[in-house]
């Protein structure tokens, strides 16, 4: 056997055999074109650039030793993909639901409730790479990932783009995605969020469906893709919420081929296959159920189905008064029973953020929906500051694919144009229109200047003058158009007037993440909220309350092991009421509340910004921290002011609606300042408290006031103030300043008589 063994080997290392192997290589090359080369090599430049651009926050991590997430959510994402790791893929669902105690106190969050796909992708992923022998901890790795599949995502919209027009199509396509400010900052380091899966498979999607409704491919290949669609889609489901985005576009795309008279029986196959599957698949997941099978939008694809089959019916040889019938029959009964189940409660009504997605008036009817950033109604300004000239681009794109209305065409124009109106409602859903963006500003691009592309290639004539003038368009013209359209790309990639000159993707990519700059908007390096994170990790235990507003929810529950009372799930309205009475409150009030959760410590964030009067300095509230959030809590807790009423908590002299209770106009400078139910109130007591501490260790040494004085809270007090030795010129007039305060429940039950 060995003898056999080293034969095969030294016949296979033989210089004939490697001559060979050679030449078959040199013999690829050949068949491929120059052109062929220059594709390939322009789009693994894209990729580069692709995943490069969003690994750029490295640069603030590499000194801090660790590579941490970005924001807040993907610490709940990784929470649970940390648990698969150590416990199995199907441990949070089965065989008992897990429930965290560590968020949400005292119920605790059943993570048995969580959509399964970006979790499982990283846990599974990471056990791959763990075995293979690569050393890395989880966090990098999941840090790390949406920059990889960032990248994919850009591979497969090129396909996507060929696919509709081309191998320029394409290049442009995955150019204009791997730059997409709006999915970049969703794809960057750190953000491990379920946008990542969801963006993949919604491109992925939309590949496989495609080559699956071409005509062109035979049955077998058209199956093939159905089934990756079908499974696509599945894991796009158990992905990302806003997996109802794509049922009812698909729904919409096969209802218009309907109306168009495009109808085959090869289109009911593929719709009935692609969401029956998808939907068998999901539904076995807590997360979705069959809870999912009676909302909206799946009633929506079922009413497009039941059409689908009515229009096989209508295809057989029969009366034109049979069809009638059969179809004013089948659409009554649609409507009928739509409306029955739905008054029989069957119909399960989908969150209220996708309802804001629809109908962007609901914003201002929840203040808990409006506190969150990403729930804002972006300015079409915003639109222009990140995508620039490129919007022409777009526009044309829709005209040349409404020219040419195929079966791709109308898919894609539906694409644009319904996630163009949900990125206008949602700021959060820029990351659905990129895609759309960047295949018709590629298709935009490659029509315009297609007759010009056209006219140079032709052979030189002579140009011969008539009474009506020239005869024919020089190609110098055409050479001039592509120079024109080049220098608008130009200015939107690399040179953008409207920001500067600096490319908006560079601003959006090079900037440390939200743990690194302490949640500061400014882009700079700042340690205040993870000298926090480490104390508390290393003198509180994890059993330990801390009440804090439900933006640092997951950061003090993975960073600093602690137990919290809320955080961005705002799974409990009725929780974050409470927490926001917490703060609002006096604090005879809040202690009442924060007793109800055997709180132990209470926290705030607050920054200041340096202003100069003359040679003096001063610092202020800022806007960046709780000094900027806290009328979002006096409307939320507001919304709940009879409930507290009822329940003793407060009486009609002292309740409030929103933040005009605490607040008063300054008419002569045009500007708000507190009152007393404001400086009674526990969170200015705390803010200000906080800001003269500072001002005491850090402010009077370095000549800088703190402006009005602060007031000394009786029950609070202080714990670890990271921040207050910050030198007020270390952030560039920026000061953050994350107080905890420990609760002296000695002394509160002491002057009021409790015991026990």
């Amino acid at each position: 056997m060995k003898r056999w063994l080293k034969l095969g080997i030294k016949e296979t290392l033989s210089k004939a055999s490697i001559t060979d192997k050679l030449k078959n290589l040199t013999h690829i090359r050949s068949n491929l074109s120059h052109a062929s080369i220059l594709s390939i090599s322009t789009l693994l430049l894209i990729l580069f650039i692709a995943f490069t651009i969003r690994i750029l926050p490295l640069r603030w991590e590499i000194p801090t030793g660790a590579v941490r997430l970005n924001e807040f959510d993907p610490y709940y994402q990784f929470t649970l993909t940390n648990h698969m790791v150590h416990n199995g893929l199907l441990s949070p669902y089965w065989p008992e639901p897990w429930t965290f105690q560590q968020l949400w106190y005292p119920q605790g969050l059943d993570m048995s409730y969580s959509l399964p796909g970006l979790p499982m992708t990283a846990a599974t992923l990471y056990t791959i790479i763990s075995l293979l022998g690569v050393n890395v901890d989880l966090m990098t790795f999941a840090s790390i990932l949406p920059a990889i599949m960032g990248a994919l995502t850009c591979l497969i919209i090129y396909f996507v783009g060929k696919d509709l027009g081309g191998k320029p199509v394409g290049l442009l396509a995955a150019l204009f995605l791997a730059l997409a400010p709006g999915y970049l900052s969703r794809t960057a380091l750190g953000f491990f969020d379920t946008e990542v899966p969801g963006i993949f498979a919604l491109v992925l999607f939309t590949l496989l469906f495609l080559r699956a409704n071409d005509e062109s491919r035979t049955l077998r290949s058209s199956m093939l893709y159905t089934l990756g669609s079908a499974l696509t889609l599945a894991y796009f489901v158990l992905s990302w919420g806003a997996a109802y985005y794509i049922l009812g576009l698909v729904s919409i795309f096969t209802l218009v081929l309907i109306l168009l008279k495009r109808y085959n029986p090869r289109l009911l196959i593929i719709y009935s296959i692609t969401f029956g599957v998808a939907l068998f698949i999901a539904t076995k997941f807590q997360e979705i159920s069959m809870d999912y099978l009676t909302s909206f939008p799946i009633i929506a694809v079922a009413g497009v189905f039941i059409l689908l089959c009515l229009s096989e019916v209508l295809r057989n040889n029969i009366s034109a008064r049979t069809k009638v019938i059969v179809t004013l029959g089948t659409i009554v009964a649609i409507i009928a029973g739509f409306v029955v189940v739905w008054q029989l409660g069957y119909i399960e009504s989908i969150a209220e953020k996708f309802l804001v997605a629809v109908n962007p008036l609901l914003h201002s009817e929840n203040p808990l929906v409006a506190s969150v950033a990403e729930h804002n109604v972006p300015t079409w300004a915003n639109f222009y500051y990140d995508l620039g000239f490129g919007i022409l681009f777009f526009l044309a794109g829709l005209y040349f694919t409404l020219r040419k209305p195929t079966n791709k065409n109308i898919f894609l124009l539906l694409f644009g144009i319904t996630s163009l109106y949900f990125a206008s409602t949602l700021a959060r859903l820029s990351a659905v229109y990129a895609p759309a963006f960047s295949l018709l500003a590629a298709v935009g691009i490659v029509s315009i200047l297609k007759p010009f592309f056209t006219l140079l290639k032709e052979a030189p004539r002579i140009v011969v003058k008539t009474k009506r003038g020239i005869s024919r368009v020089s190609k110098e013209y055409g050479g001039i158009a592509i120079f024109l359209v080049f220098m608008l790309i130009v200015t939107d990639l690399a040179f953008m007037p409207q920001n500067g000159g600096l490319p908006r993707v560079y601003g959006a990519a090079y900037t440390p993440i939200a743990i690194t700059s302490s949640s500061l908007p400014y882009g700079i390096d700042a340690p205040e909220w993870s000298n926090m994170l480490q104390w508390t990790q290393n003198n509180l235990d994890s059993g330990t309350v801390v009440c804090a507003w439900w933006d640092y929810g997951y950061w003090l529950g993975t960073l600093g092991n602690v137990t919290t009372l809320a955080d961005n799930a705002t799974i409990n309205a009725t929780q974050i009421e409470n927490i926001g009475f917490i703060y609002l409150a006096n604090e005879t009030q809040s202690l009442k509340m924060l007793k109800l959760y055997d709180a132990k410590y209470i926290l705030v964030f607050i920054t200041l910004l340096l202003s100069q009067s003359g040679e003096q300095y001063i610092a202020d509230f800022g806007s960046a921290g709780d000094e900027g959030k806290w009328f979002q809590m006096a409307r939320i807790s507001g919304h709940a002011k009879q409930r507290f009423i009822e329940t003793g908590f407060m009486d009609e002299q002292t309740a409030w609606t929103n933040e005009s209770t605490f607040v008063s106009q300054d008419t002569q400078h045009g500007q708000w300042i507190w009152n007393d139910a404001g400086t009674n109130s526990t969170i200015y007591k705390l803010m200000s408290y906080a800001k003269d501490r500072w001002g005491v260790v850090s402010g009077t040494p370095n000549s800088v006031l703190t402006n009005v004085g602060g007031v000394q809270p009786t029950y609070f007090k202080e714990a670890y103030f990271s921040g207050e030795d910050t030198n007020p010129f270390a952030h560039g007039g920026i000061i953050p300043i994350v107080a905890l305060y420990e609760i002296d429940w000695e002394r509160y039950n002491s002057d009021f008589g409790i015991t026990g």
